[in-house]
């Protein structure tokens, strides 16, 4: 299954996942003690966020160090922003029209 940055941070656990390790690299206990599920359940979140490219593993020794990589984060931000775009677009729209209809109504009660 091709997994995306998307269904990454779909999920409230691996958003905090992200969280941790982007304060520091924690290994995969240290992560684990955090949540109050199991550990299996916490290695396939991590699976998760490795396979979307959001964290690397790196062995030191005998542990395996989760760092954040959050360079696919853009995605989200490239995909948010054309929608900010469109909505900034139709508020500037709106502004418009209510300058215009405040001006017509400024005229006419200036008229009377």
């Amino acid at each position: 299954m091709r997994r995306d940055v998307f269904q990454a941070i779909a999920d409230p656990t691996r958003r905090e996942i992200i969280n941790l390790v982007v304060q520091k690299p924690l290994n995969l206990n240290a992560i684990a003690e955090k949540f109050d599920i199991s550990r299996p359940a916490i290695s396939k979140h991590i699976k998760i966020l490795k396979e979307c490219g959001l964290i690397v593993i790196e062995q030191h020794g005998r542990e395996r160090y989760c760092e954040a990589k959050l360079d696919k984060l853009n995605e989200i931000s490239e995909w948010v922003e054309q929608y900010r775009q469109f909505w900034e677009r139709k508020l500037d729209s709106l502004e418009n029209y209510l300058n215009e209809l405040q001006k017509i109504k400024k005229d006419e009660n200036s008229t009377k």
